[in-house]
């Protein structure tokens, strides 16, 4: 949020998950990106290797949608509080919205940030394993200007790997 408070973007359209009527939700943001495709998308890699709510269980590399209502996995919903998003497990919601794997990699550059020591094995099977949609995150590698911004706690075993 910081980053919409810095720049002067001209405009910022946020995905409104407490919508009463999500199907509404669902169609106006897919609207909103069929009329301004991102150039770029900015993300991170969850712990259970999720690319925005993209888990393991919902993720599908050749969804039709561009976006659509999710139920979370519980890794993912453990990783909001421990993120310090909610202060407890009962206060994260189970279901989320959130743009498929097919409309976050549809942006001509895509940037990954990954710190923390708890994303390290996400990390490495993301860089170093197969690319399959158990691990939403693998696509990455078959994107052309995708960068992994990555910290020594969260590459060991990338790093670990190139060393050998």
């Amino acid at each position: 949020k910081a980053v919409f408070e810095r720049v002067p973007f001209r405009r910022v359209e946020y995905i409104r998950g407490d919508a009463a009527e999500i199907h509404r939700e669902i169609a106006r943001y897919t609207g909103l990106l069929a009329d301004n495709p991102p150039d770029l998308v900015f993300m991170g890699i969850g712990e259970n290797g999720h690319i925005a709510f993209n888990d393991p269980h919902v993720a599908h590399f050749d969804d039709g949608q561009t976006m659509r209502a999710v139920a979370l996995d519980e890794v993912c919903r453990r990783q909001q509080v421990n993120d310090g998003c909610f202060a407890s497990l009962e206060e994260v919601p189970t279901h989320a919205l959130t743009l498929t794997v097919p409309a976050l990699v549809s942006a001509q550059r895509l940037f990954c940030m990954v710190p923390c020591a708890t994303k390290a094995d996400a990390v490495g099977k993301t860089v170093l394993g197969e690319i399959r949609e158990r691990l939403p995150a693998s696509i990455l590698r078959l994107h052309p200007c995708a960068t992994l911004y990555v910290d020594r706690e969260s590459g060991r075993d990338v790093l670990a790997a190139w060393e050998k």
